[in-house]
């Protein structure tokens, strides 16, 4: 959370996916997901959008089986930044960025 909060979008989605390389069940989605959102803006600050859009979609799509808060972690904030995302660059909006358009990740109390 804190390498994402950071900016640090590579080392964060290294961070994740070593925990997601061990889990099985039905959290593994989640945060294959979460390891998605790194991507994307990674991508995004490389100037590759159409990279982020790809990312930015495909953990969308992991995210829809899941509530709007998930092991503590507010899925709707995170769901409506990605479709904001999305919507920017499909439209052709070159001004986005990562220190303006990344989510802040927060975890609250475990559901």
């Amino acid at each position: 959370m804190e390498e994402f909060n950071r900016g640090f979008y590579f080392e964060c989605h290294d961070t994740i996916e070593d925990l997601w390389s061990g889990l099985r069940g039905p959290s593994r989605d989640f945060f294959q997901g979460l390891i998605q959102v790194s991507v994307a803006f990674y991508h995004l600050g490389n100037g590759n959008l159409a990279g982020a859009e790809s990312m930015a979609r495909r953990a969308l799509k992991r995210f829809e089986r899941y509530p709007d808060r998930f092991f503590g972690f507010d899925l709707a904030a995170q769901r409506e930044a990605l479709v904001l995302l999305v919507e920017r660059i499909s439209r052709g909006d070159t001004d986005v960025a990562p220190t303006t358009d990344a989510p802040r990740w927060t975890f609250g109390k475990l559901d």
